[in-house]
């Protein structure tokens, strides 16, 4: 019987020599790329983060010890070995794992983790906790994946220095080559550096130098200048962290001697951890990007050598669009925080690197910057995912709104997103747009009226956001020109009798299957912000009933606009509102979330007829 399959919690490490760790280690990889082979799911970074996941449970003791997963996608062996590898196999399906950490799943899951860069604060909020009711656990964050980018990271670390509080650091360094002095000389040292001795010779060092200052004080001086020559950590240093490596983070021994000791200290401490991502295998560890996430059946098509060409999605569109602006609009320059295949922007990258911005985990940043550039003329195009324009809207509100600074954001991932679920879904951005003075909002309902959406908001002298959805279209046939559209203006799809369907964006396709069945007329609404609204006025002589429909939260969403508008006139039409409902929306298939919040075709029509009793 496998070591792997003995594991129910990680108490059950604790009895394991450290050669059976190392072998749980081996079964534990091979586990991971069995199973995603028949799930899919994110692949490299996972891989990578075998070793520091079996130490840090054999080590410390979740969930009474708890473990911050920065970003949350790395955590699947964390999964497998707090009671959850048969369900692995479920990841990301509807009813299934989450991709991410989830409080409601599991007591080891300390902090629920989508977005990057907030383990170092929940981790030292944790440890406030801890100190305030007097326990006795430890918190450590554990960040990697390039969420040490984020402006929140350091924030963060800043104020746990301050506080001195008693946390560990993490750093799960996976983007750079291990370096030279992660070696024999370096794991020595950073033996040496947690060792009692050392430690108790610095403290009682300290206490007989005292009374000699600049002895002292050259006692300081020559220990910072030799970790300095063996660790690149001054800065961690300097907010008040003991920072320790960096170390090989796949040598199993040295990672549990290196747990072991910080255990037992108490303060801020800072370990650096070397990892490769894909580690245990070759493709991966070739192609990290390319291996960064996998769909069921990687294994065969690897062996089969079977090219998987990519569909065309909204992301390509974009991407293609803003090479074929660019070439024409010299002052184009294109931003993304940290999302540059995501969205689509490798060719821009590559033939325009001097116009290319990507400013890692920074939305905040991104927006500020993409303002300073239209003050002088710029025209910036910032490419992001809705969920993550979350993050920086005081900068959308003050600093490119209010002072109607011509900014094009590129909103990625509009609406649900499939197994990536609630922390992914872009379902807000209606609602949290719509509210904003200067603030134009667009949606395309196809592929080609996503590019020419994209060259009337270009055009646009002032602030505006285009959604478009994760994945492809309807396969619509994109007329590549620089054609705009007149702004504000929405366009009949199909003319009927009494109900009239305003959709809005992705809805459009469905609800014209609806409409036709139903015989009533639907408008490709195409603007949130403004409203065409004469074409409103025109409507509302003829038909009696209204429906909207969109893929974002009712409240304050599109709906919303046009139910004001219709109260500011004192118009008396029925009105159905269709969009997510008031909650939060666990992964599954598109296709699933859909028909669960009644918006696929059976749901539309179910929910109109019952409504208007037709």
């Amino acid at each position: 019987m496998s070591l792997l399959s003995q594991i129910a919690s990680p108490v059950d490490l604790k009895s394991l020599t450290d050669a059976q760790l190392a072998d749980v280690c081996s079964e534990l990889r091979a586990f991971i790329i069995q199973t995603l082979n028949v799930s899919g799911g994110h692949f490299g970074a996972n891989l990578g983060t075998v070793e520091l996941t079996v130490a840090l449970h054999a080590v410390f003791e979740s969930p009474k010890d708890h473990l911050v997963w920065d970003v949350g996608h790395q955590a699947y062996s964390h999964k497998v070995l707090t009671g959850r590898r048969k369900q692995l196999p479920t990841i990301r399906q509807k009813n299934g794992l989450s991709g991410f950490p989830k409080r409601s799943e599991s007591c080891h899951d300390a902090f629920g983790v989508g977005h990057s860069s907030t383990s170092i604060s929940a981790a030292l909020g944790m440890s406030c906790a801890a100190k305030l009711q007097h326990l006795n656990n430890h918190c450590i964050a554990i960040i990697g994946d390039g969420a040490l980018t984020a402006g929140m990271a350091y924030e963060a670390l800043n104020h746990a220095g301050d506080l001195k509080a008693n946390m560990l650091v993490i750093l799960n360094d996976n983007d750079m080559s291990i370096s030279h002095n992660v070696g024999a000389m370096s794991k020595y040292l950073t033996r040496l550096l947690l060792s009692k001795f050392y430690t108790g010779i610095k403290n009682s060092s300290k206490k007989v130098l005292k009374v000699i200052p600049p002895m002292l004080e050259l006692a300081k001086r020559t220990e910072e200048h030799m970790k300095g020559m063996i660790a690149p950590g001054t800065l961690f240093e300097e907010l008040g962290f003991n920072y320790l490596g960096p170390i090989d983070g796949h040598d199993l021994p040295t990672l549990l001697v290196t747990l072991r000791n910080i255990k037992r200290m108490s303060g801020p401490q800072f370990l650096h951890v070397v990892t490769v991502k894909g580690k245990g295998f070759k493709p991966a560890e070739a192609d990290p990007i390319k291996y960064h996430f996998v769909n069921p059946g990687y294994l065969q098509a690897l062996e089969a050598n079977i090219p998987t060409p990519a569909p065309l999605t909204y992301s390509h569109i974009f991407g293609d669009w803003l090479c074929f602006m660019a070439k024409r609009e010299p002052l184009l320059v294109a931003i993304t925080p940290a999302m540059r295949e995501g969205s689509g922007m490798v060719q821009y990258s590559k033939e325009f690197p001097e116009r290319y911005f990507d400013v890692a985990i920074a939305e905040q940043h991104a927006l500020t910057l993409a303002a300073g550039m239209a003050c002088d003329g710029l025209k910036p195009v910032v490419a992001i995912y809705s969920t993550f324009l979350q993050r920086a809207y005081d900068q959308l509100i003050h600093d490119i709104c209010l002072q109607n600074l011509p900014v094009l954001l590129a909103l990625d991932r509009a609406g649900l997103v499939g197994a990536d679920g609630a922390t992914h879904a872009g379902s807000f951005d209606l609602s949290f747009l719509r509210c904003i003075p200067n603030m134009a909002i667009l949606a395309p309902s196809d592929e080609n009226e996503c590019w020419h959406l994209l060259n009337t908001g270009f055009a646009h002298q002032g602030p505006v956001a285009i959604r478009y959805p994760r994945g492809s279209g309807n396969g619509a046939i994109i007329d590549k020109n620089s054609e705009t559209y007149p702004f504000g203006k929405a366009l009949i799809k199909h003319s009927g009798t009494t109900i009239a369907i305003l959709a809005f964006g992705s809805m459009v396709s469905v609800s014209v299957t609806a409409g036709f069945e139903l015989n009533a007329t639907v408008i490709d609404m195409r603007f949130i912000k403004p409203l065409d609204t004469p074409l409103i006025d025109t409507l509302l002589k003829d038909h009696d009933h209204f429906v909207t429909i969109e893929e974002n939260a009712i409240m304050g969403g599109a709906g919303s606009a046009v139910n004001e508008y219709l109260a500011s006139i004192g118009a008396g039409k029925k009105i159905l509102n269709l969009g997510l409902s008031d909650q939060f929306i666990d992964h599954a298939t598109p296709a699933q979330q859909l028909s669960a919040e009644g918006l696929d075709k059976e749901g539309i029509l179910t929910r109109i007829k019952a409504h208007f009793s037709c």
